[in-house]
């Protein structure tokens, strides 16, 4: 199933499958669309091929079959084509110690500008940028390889940043973190966004899908199935279907509406800190 509930899509598969060598099919005739301005969670069990959808729309691996489109257009897999690509779509992959290379994390961050060809005040300039904005400018002398866990995680997503894209693809962006880390995380995500990122990420965590994301994508054997991420996280059997558990939140509600507590088309609460404000105000009334 297809759909991109923001506006026009930036990138999207068309009729997409992907076999690795000497190996099944991990996905077939998929259409997945990217819309610009909307932050989507690519939700699956692990072995579902959230990995390979992700370097399929960011020129990493090309389809077997059908099709992937920037802008309205058939990307073209030659060096002019990627290079095109990957000035709009980075991604940013799950093990950041697979991602980061240089001495310091503003020479790290600075390599995909270089390559662009920039001029020197540009790229300093795109550095400073992404580093204030991953909230690690203090560390932009700071060797890579002293960097804890978390300011690791930031400094590769700062290198994708720099490269000012239209959409960042992050691949399991919370694994690893601990509860701080992650709301940290969180707080950076939210603050690309305002300023007109798209963002997708791929996650296992449905919890962390509804607090964050506008629109979901469920893969399921059958491909993925989009929408609003609050329609999608109540459908228990497409839950199932895709061997996710249903979100706290949604559990939540559901025991709200029952008790008459809860209107049944109103929107239950997504994180701890709503349903505490909810109950605030029903103790106040």
């Amino acid at each position: 199933m297809s759909g991109h509930p923001g506006g026009p899509p930036v990138v999207e598969l068309v009729g997409a499958g992907y076999a690795y060598d000497e190996g099944p099919a991990v996905l077939g005739g998929v259409d997945f669309a990217v819309g610009e301005g909307r932050t989507t969670a690519l939700l699956g069990r692990n072995g579902s091929g959230k990995t390979t959808m992700l370097r399929l729309l960011s020129g990493g691996l090309r389809p077997v079959e059908g099709r992937l489109r920037l802008a309205g257009e058939d990307v073209a897999y030659d060096r002019a084509g990627l290079v095109k690509l990957r000035t709009t779509v980075q991604l940013v992959v799950q093990d950041p110690d697979d991602q980061l290379f240089a001495a310091s994390v503003a020479q790290d961050v600075s390599f995909g500008p270089m390559n662009l060809g920039l001029a020197e005040d540009e790229v300093r300039a795109r550095v400073d940028g992404a580093l204030e904005a991953l909230d690690i400018a203090a560390l932009a002398d700071r060797p890579t390889h002293l960097l804890s866990y978390g300011q690791r995680k930031r400094a590769a997503i700062a290198g994708a940043v720099a490269m000012r894209p239209r959409v960042l693809i992050l691949d399991e962006p919370t694994a690893g973190l601990d509860p701080h880390g992650q709301e940290r995380l969180l707080v950076v995500l939210e603050r690309l966004r305002a300023s007109g990122t798209t963002v997708l990420m791929a996650t296992h965590d449905v919890d962390l899908a509804l607090r964050w994301a506008d629109d979901a994508a469920v893969l399921t054997p059958a491909g993925p199935r989009t929408g609003p991420v609050a329609e999608l996280l109540v459908d228990r059997e497409l839950l199932a279907e895709a061997g996710l558990r249903r979100p706290w939140g949604m559990a939540v509600a559901a025991v709200l509406r029952e008790r008459g507590l809860l209107a049944p088309d109103a929107p239950g609460p997504r994180t701890a800190e709503q349903l505490d404000a909810w109950a605030a105000a029903l103790r106040a009334t």
